[in-house]
């Protein structure tokens, strides 16, 4: 196992040896090849070489909530924008709180778990309802109510 000297913290930057890394084209190709192992571990993957991440918490954090309808006649849809830049619709059924009260979901296809920044929290949080009798908390999209889990 071969530790790189990559560190990402978990607002999502990412350094090496400690210097900030900022250049897009170098991250794409390091998102392009990011694994996790059975272990959770997270690397990057390149040919026969393998470089292991020191990973605060995720790789991935959501950026920006934004809600659309794309037709007249279609549903509501809820996006989120993520650190690779990539935007996709956020699959409501993976929301959870995490320690802290930190909201996460999970991204690229189920694959990786992700955390909210703060400003798409309060994003998110403007979406969010709670039960009158209980303190359980979901999203009401398009009719149906999606049920936020408490992980910790």
């Amino acid at each position: 196992m071969e530790d790189c000297e990559i560190k990402i913290d978990k607002e999502g930057v990412w350094y090496y040896r400690g210097a900030h890394m900022f250049r897009k084209d170098i991250l794409c190709i390091f998102f392009e090849n990011l694994k996790i192992n059975e272990c959770g571990k997270y690397l990057i993957e390149l040919g026969d070489e393998r470089c292991y991440l020191d990973v605060e918490d995720t790789v991935f954090v959501v950026e920006v909530i934004t809600k659309t309808r794309q037709q007249q006649d279609e549903n509501d849809q809820i996006y989120v924008l993520l650190t690779d830049d990539t935007r996709e619709k956020l699959d409501l059924n993976t929301l959870h709180v995490g320690k802290d009260n930190v909201m996460y979901c999970r991204v690229k296809n189920g694959k990786f778990s992700a955390r909210f920044s703060r400003k798409s929290y309060y994003q998110l949080a403007e979406f969010i309802e709670q039960e009158k009798t209980r303190d359980t908390f979901f999203i009401n999209l398009n009719g149906e109510k999606y049920l936020i889990n408490n992980a910790t």
